[in-house]
């Protein structure tokens, strides 16, 4: 089965390489698509943060893993794509939690989006406490030595 998707929106920031650390200066800009209507953001300015959901364009069909070490450091384990957020996943697809800044218009503002300048954007959709986990959250001791610098 084929699945396609058409970006709904558009990354605008200053970050034009994919790098891994340093995000939390980076605000974005995401503005909606020609072909979708503004409306489509009615109501959003309610929400305090969005999950975006977008696409890792820049990444190589040939350059697709499906295990490695996190970064390429053999100090990291040896794990599965689907045990770790690399960009190089099978379908390309990316998934960050952002704050919303603003909404002016087609364009909406947000910090802590992890996408680099360009990068097509394929849905929005609010933060509803009532999705979020429930309980402790589990993960290696590996994980937070990677994200040390992620949002500084």
């Amino acid at each position: 089965m084929e699945i396609k998707l058409t970006p709904i929106a558009t990354v605008k920031n200053s970050r034009k390489q994919p790098v891994d650390d340093y995000w939390e200066a980076i605000i974005s800009e995401i503005e909606l698509a020609e072909n979708i209507p503004i409306e489509a953001f009615n109501s959003i300015s309610g929400f305090s943060h969005l999950e975006i959901i977008y696409y890792f364009d820049k990444v190589k069909s040939d350059y697709i893993v499906y295990k490695g070490h996190p970064r390429e450091n053999p100090n990291y384990p040896l794990v599965g794509i689907f045990g770790q957020r690399k960009k190089n996943r099978p379908n390309r697809i990316g998934l960050c939690t952002v704050e919303l800044l603003e909404h002016n218009g087609r364009t909406l503002v947000v910090r802590n989006l992890d996408a680099i300048d360009g990068t097509p954007v394929l849905d929005i959709k609010p933060v509803f406490k009532e999705f979020q986990p429930f309980g402790r959250i589990r993960q290696p001791d590996w994980v937070k030595d990677l994200m040390k610098n992620y949002w500084k």
